[in-house]
């Protein structure tokens, strides 16, 4: 009986081992498996290319034999594309091309479309990858003559500055606000919120004890950047008149004087000597957006309804004004130079959420680098409500996109900025407004965007990589199929074309604040157009020194314009513009 029960023991001392041995083996398995799978996420997520000198890597666009497709090349651009532009010309709601068999081309559970558009998202530069780029980016070295005054009251009825208003809710410091306003032109900087620049050049409130501005700046801890409803104040350098440099100083022409003057309530500033460059400091001085010039007289004010500036006059009419006037007739002494200054007009940069929720969801729809981020910055000034996003972008939230943290579905925001275009994600909203760019504008911002951030551009090395012939091959079906899809199954759709925005703002913009069902006023109108720039927009018009376009590409892409623009006409909506089209 000993024996049996001895042998029983040995064996499950040794099973005991054997369990023990598989434990240990199952475990080192799973360990192996999830360090290759993060190995295969960090080589897809890398560049192909060696990576340039102070840029993120380029995120790889879709390949063919990624999606299950033949092999796409480059000097032959085929396939799905093809097919876009050889239907494009016949499409028609309700025709053969709408069917599940002949429209597979347009559907956006096609797998291309859908890998590409994850792909996209994913792409996304994160904001380790942005801060890199900005870091790389030369800063000026300015030191500041500037001194710290107080902390003051200040809220959203009553502000303490009222020129113009920079957010930061990263980054911020005291000293890149006195940069913003010293640059723009006035004589304060305000922080507060601990993101918040505020400029001007009167002090409207009273001051308080200097320890209720407690908040640290975002971007400096232990330098105070204002309170809650507090504001800490500080002189930007101080130059003598004449000597200041500003940016943004633009001359808008000759225009007529209004019928009604006392309309459009110009300020009349009186000067001995007086010259372009003192009458735009005097208007910066009273905070004024607009100076307007007719010797020897200096007039400050805003545009509007009776001053539109939409209207220029002949340019001989004001170099005549402003030189012999005493001897001119009256019809010539009534005409302004009119310069824009770097003063922010303050008419439409408060913004709020929807005071109640709205049971209507719109998107704003467009193609990634079609200038969504420029239109949603125009809503908000426009209708003084945020803008939603189906996304979610850190750098746009940290430089005032406020609504980019709100759940999109939430009912709080005006409009949802989106890129999708699956029949699913479509027929969520109730209404779209489709913002329709060039595509060879849009791919090249795009790809802009993806070498460099928000506001960098891309190296003439970036375009000479085989990344940019794969950006194109793979993305420019995105930007044909993405407009085609919510033209068929979009609920309720207004068109809006890019460029027909930056030739006339304010009537495009009255129509979409029509659709929005939002009541907007003129004055608020003008005033978007006055800040349409925004603090979202790539300095100067730089481009590569080379044409990034082959001619297989043109071919591609052309043929893509033509089956848009045939698409729209058939769905009952204007085409597209000339300039898209080829000649």
């Amino acid at each position: 009986m000993a024996k049996p029960l001895y042998r029983l023991q040995r064996f499950l001392r040794r099973a005991q081992l054997f369990l023990l041995f598989l434990g240990v083996a199952y475990i080192m398995a799973g360990s192996v498996l999830l360090l290759q799978r993060a190995s295969l996420v960090v080589t897809q997520r890398g560049a192909t290319s060696p990576p340039l000198p102070s840029l993120p890597s380029i995120p790889s666009p879709p390949r063919a034999v990624e999606l299950g497709m033949p092999p796409v090349r480059v000097g032959g651009y085929g396939g799905r594309s093809s097919r876009i532009m050889a239907r494009g010309q016949g499409y028609q709601p309700g025709s053969l091309l709408d069917n599940r068999t002949g429209a597979r081309w347009l559907m956006s559970r096609n797998l291309e479309i859908r890998h590409l558009r994850r792909r996209w998202f994913h792409s996304l530069m994160t904001e380790k990858d942005m801060s890199q780029v900005e870091r790389s980016t030369p800063r000026r070295n300015v030191p500041h003559k500037g001194s710290y005054i107080g902390c003051f009251l200040d809220n959203s009825k009553e502000r303490a500055l009222r020129g113009s208003v920079f957010t930061d809710f990263r980054k911020m410091t005291s000293t890149m606000c006195q940069d913003t306003c010293s640059a723009s032109g006035y004589q304060f900087a305000g922080l507060e919120y601990g993101s918040e620049c505020y400029c001007g050049n009167h002090i409207t409130s009273l001051r308080v004890r200097d320890k209720e501005c407690n908040l640290d700046c975002k971007g400096e801890k232990g330098s105070l950047c204002g309170g809650v409803g507090r504001l800490s104040v500080f002189t930007v350098e101080d130059m003598l008149p004449g000597q200041r440099r500003y940016r943004n100083v633009r001359y808008r022409g000759c225009f007529r004087e209004p019928e009604n003057s006392s309309s459009t309530s110009l300020v009349h500033v009186l000067q001995l000597n007086l010259t372009s460059q003192s009458c735009i400091e005097a208007c910066m001085n009273k905070e004024f957006p607009l100076a307007m010039l007719r010797s020897p007289d200096c007039f400050c004010g805003y545009a509007t309804p009776d001053f539109t500036l939409h209207e220029p006059a002949e340019e001989e009419h004001c170099s005549q004004s402003n030189t012999t006037e005493a001897s001119l007739p009256s019809t010539l002494q009534h005409f302004y130079q009119v310069y824009q200054t770097p003063v922010q007009d303050s008419r439409c940069t408060e913004k709020n959420f929807l005071p109640e929720k709205s049971s209507s969801l719109v998107a704003l729809s467009s193609f990634p680098g079609a200038g969504n981020t420029w239109v949603r910055h125009l809503i908000e000034l426009a209708t003084g409500y945020y803008t939603g996003s189906y996304y979610f972008d850190g750098t746009l939230y940290n430089r005032g996109f406020k609504g980019e943290k709100d759940y999109w579905k939430s009912g709080r925001t005006i409009c949802v900025k989106t890129h999708e275009s699956g029949r699913r994600e479509i027929e969520m909203y109730d209404s779209v407004i489709l913002l329709i760019r060039s595509p060879y504008r849009s791919l090249m911002a795009e790809f802009n965007r993806k070498c460099a951030g928000h506001l960098g551009y891309a190296s003439d090395q970036h375009w000479k990589t085989k990344e940019w012939p794969e950006f194109v091959s793979s993305y420019a079906s995105w930007w044909a199929s993405h407009v085609l899809d919510w033209l068929r199954f979009g609920q309720r759709v207004l068109v809006v074309h890019f460029e027909e925005l930056q030739t006339a703002l304010v009537p495009r913009l009255r129509s979409i604040a029509s659709f929005l069902n939002t009541t907007v006023t003129e004055d608020r109108l003008l005033c978007a157009e006055s800040n349409q720039d925004g603090h979202f927009k790539r300095s100067g018009a730089r481009q590569p020194t080379f044409d990034p376009f082959t001619p297989d590409m043109r071919g591609l892409i052309d043929g893509l314009i033509r089956a848009v623009d045939q698409a729209l006409r058939d769905s009952n909506h204007t085409g597209l513009p000339l300039e898209y089209l080829p000649r």
